[in-house]
């Protein structure tokens, strides 16, 4: 069944390449629909009788001829029975056409079967009659020298249409044969035309989030340049916003570094010169937010690296050594939490890099172990090679992260409602965007044990 629904999907699901060949077939069915629009308004396959010149020619100089004699009305029933074979041997001799003669104003002949009073004007080259809430398409011929009259009816009726295609199908045979093989045709015709289209959509894919440079893709196919150009003008307009983004949240974020050093100066000071316990705490209070305030001033500089083109040209690393060397400055906040830090790598791993950014990712998923795991807990931190990837696991025991919001707390500055750990929400983001600036992904999950286990992938070099 799964099958079912993805062909239909495929079929269901609108294309511009499907519209476009409906628009083709739609086309060749309109056309050809005049066609038979005009082959049914003259009488059909019939009409063609009364353009016949040479016959009416023909049938009054037989009359002519035979006038007065007993032959004249056998000789014009034959021409008459030549002129309906085809009707009378498919049962459609209510369709077939009709032949009058007059002669000196008597009507000598008429088609038996003939509606009365039907009568046309030789005057006119061709007329539509109506007798009897029928319709017939006449043309009436007269004789210069003696006025004979020798006037073709055909009857206006839907069947003459299928007669057209019964006896004259070169009207109607190349629709019907092109239609069951016009879609393919259609098809690889509008694939050939939309190559260009493909490969700017190709180029647009293969777009990193943080690649705004324009569009590489040059055609000199108008409608499609003119697409390119405004991408490229959306491009740089997005890209100028986010680089002024950047610039003002990184400038607000040095300036607010002097202040509060500052700060945090004349609340030490303070505090070191009273004696009072009130004060003292309250002093100890605003260390305290200092402290936070710093650490999200410091994430955010650290967001705005990380979401920036990277400049720096990514290095070969030893991430083992790498990680060695940030779990041993790290181990004395573990050691302040009572903490227990360990590291698990088997072989050294080696990765193309960044090294500041790395070091970002790294503090940030250790440092949030180690602030929500429980005094006498564990961290662990293991490193492996796993074919083409290198896996990073940062394990802990702390109350962990409801699956409903694991891919929620990557958003900035959303936290888990239940944690009552002081943070700014900056963490994941930014271990997620190092994790995708390396071609790699993050994701959360549940330790054995209990506790939070977050994983990141990256690509071994």
């Amino acid at each position: 069944m799964t099958w079912l629904r993805r062909c239909w999907r495929m079929i269901a699901e609108p294309t511009l390449v499907r519209r476009l060949m409906v628009a083709q077939v739609l086309l060749v069915l309109l056309m050809w629909g005049g066609v038979i629009a005009v082959i049914t308004h003259n009488g059909g396959d019939s009409s063609s009788l009364l353009n016949a010149h040479k016959t009416s020619e023909a049938v009054i100089q037989v009359a002519d001829n035979l006038a007065g004699q007993p032959r004249q009305h056998a000789t014009l029933r034959a021409i008459d029975a030549a002129l309906r074979e085809q009707f009378e041997e498919s049962d459609l001799a209510e369709i077939g056409p009709l032949l009058l003669v007059w002669q000196g104003g008597k009507l000598v002949y008429q088609t038996a079967g003939a509606p009365p009073g039907l009568q046309g004007n030789p005057g006119v080259d061709m007329e539509t009659l109506h007798i009897n809430g029928k319709r017939f398409r006449a043309r009436t011929y007269r004789s210069p020298r003696t006025g004979t009259t020798a006037m073709f009816a055909v009857p206006v009726d839907v069947i003459n249409l299928f007669l057209t295609i019964n006896s004259r199908g070169y009207y109607l045979l190349p629709l019907l044969v092109s239609l069951p093989l016009l879609p393919l045709p259609a098809w690889l015709s509008i694939r050939l035309a939309m190559r260009p289209w493909r490969q700017v959509a190709q180029e647009v894919a293969s777009r990193g989030p943080s690649d705004l440079t324009p569009l590489t893709s040059k055609t000199p196919h108008r409608e499609l340049s003119a697409m390119v150009d405004s991408v490229n003008a959306l491009l740089l307009r997005v890209s100028h916003s986010a680089q002024r983004e950047r610039s003002f949240i990184a400038d607000a974020a040095h300036e607010l570094r002097t202040p509060l050093a500052a700060m945090r100066v004349h609340a030490e000071a303070l505090q070191r010169q009273t004696g009072n316990p009130v004060q003292r705490e309250l002093l100890n209070g605003i260390l305290n937010s200092g402290n936070r305030a710093g650490r999200l001033v410091g994430q955010l500089l650290q967001l705005m690296r990380s979401d920036a083109p990277d400049s720096a040209p990514h290095v070969g690393l030893a991430l083992d050594v790498l990680l060695q060397d940030r779990l041993a400055v790290l181990s004395m906040l573990a050691s302040r939490s009572g903490v227990e830090l360990e590291m698990v790598a088997a072989e050294p791993v080696h990765i193309q890099g960044h090294s500041e950014s790395l070091v970002s990712l790294i503090d940030n998923l250790v440092e949030n172990a180690i602030k929500y795991s429980p005094p006498g807990g564990m961290v662990q931190v293991s490193l492996a090679a796993v074919g083409a990837e290198v896996l990073l696991s940062v394990r802990d025991q702390g109350p962990g992260i409801a699956p409903e919001l694991r891919k929620r707390v990557f958003d900035r500055f959303f936290r888990d409602p239940r944690q009552t750990q002081s943070g700014s929400g900056l963490g994941l983001a930014i271990a997620a965007s190092v994790a995708a600036s390396h071609h790699g992904r993050i994701a959360l999950g549940e330790a054995a044990g209990g506790g939070l286990l977050a994983t990141v992938r990256l690509p071994r070099a």
